[in-house]
Order: structure tokens, then C-alpha cells, then sequence
């Protein structure tokens, strides 16, 4: 199993504060004979009556040097787990989470912004200090 990234607690914590109930951590998915490992599964009840909404969420930090190649690894990390979701678990949506300050450095470039865009990546942008969703990107 991976080691948690150093904002694991921090997300999970502006998940629930945002009325999520985490109900995974890890989210263990199979695909054949592989096993991937999403940090979070969680589920939200939007009404009594209805089913509620479920959600699996990557966490990444960008805290090394270069914040592309980063992304490069997440991008190809994300694209590989909601594959393997689609077929065990099509209900659940991925996101990918990054912090505030990675958001404003470097998702507002071109290849980002459009790859984003392009591979229909949904974003979870957090405050790891206030630990707060600041924006859901869908």
C-alpha cells in the first residue's frame, strides 16, 4: 500500500466538515488482477427518499520541484483509477484534490487548464490549513 499524502487528514477532515461521510480509507478497487488504492471513498445522502451520492477522491500534495512532472503522475494515476472504477464501482465519481496554492500556480496554465479540460478531470480544490473545500471543478 501507497503512503498517504501529507494532506490525507486535512481532506478527509473538509470532506466531512462539507457533510460527506467518509466511508473508505483507502479505497481499495480491482481491476482483474490488479488492485488500486484511491485515498478516499465517500458518500453523501441528498435526500431521505433518494440514493445518495458517492464520490472516491485522490489526494495530491505538489511539493516537488517541478509541479508538471507532478502532474504528469497524477494526471496518469487518475486516468488509470477511474478506469478501474467505471467497471467496479460505475456509480462513484473520482476527483482529484489538490491544494489551494497548486491551484493558483499552476492549474491556471495552458496545459493544465486544458488537459483538465480535454480528459474531463474533476477537481477538488482544498485549504490544507483551514482544511476547507474551496472549490469543486467538475
Amino acid at each position: 500500500m501507497s503512503a498517504r499524502d501529507i494532506f490525507h487528514e486535512a481532506v478527509k477532515q473538509a470532506l466531512e466538515k462539507g457533510g460527506w461521510i467518509v466511508t473508505h480509507d483507502p479505497l481499495i478497487v480491482k481491476f482483474g488482477k490488479d488492485k488500486v488504492s484511491i485515498d478516499l471513498g465517500a458518500e453523501r445522502v441528498l435526500a431521505a427518499e433518494k440514493a445518495g451520492e458517492k464520490i472516491a477522491v485522490e489526494i495530491k500534495s505538489f511539493l516537488n520541484e517541478s509541479e508538471l512532472y507532478d502532474y504528469h503522475t497524477a494526471l496518469g494515476q487518475f486516468l488509470n483509477y477511474r478506469l478501474a472504477l467505471q467497471f467496479s464501482e460505475p456509480d462513484r465519481t473520482l476527483y482529484l484534490a489538490i491544494p489551494l496554492e497548486t491551484y493558483r500556480s499552476f492549474f491556471n496554465r495552458d496545459l493544465a487548464r486544458v488537459s483538465v479540460q480535454q480528459y474531463q478531470v474533476k477537481v477538488i480544490v482544498f485549504d490544507p490549513m483551514n482544511e476547507v473545500i474551496v472549490q469543486w471543478q467538475n
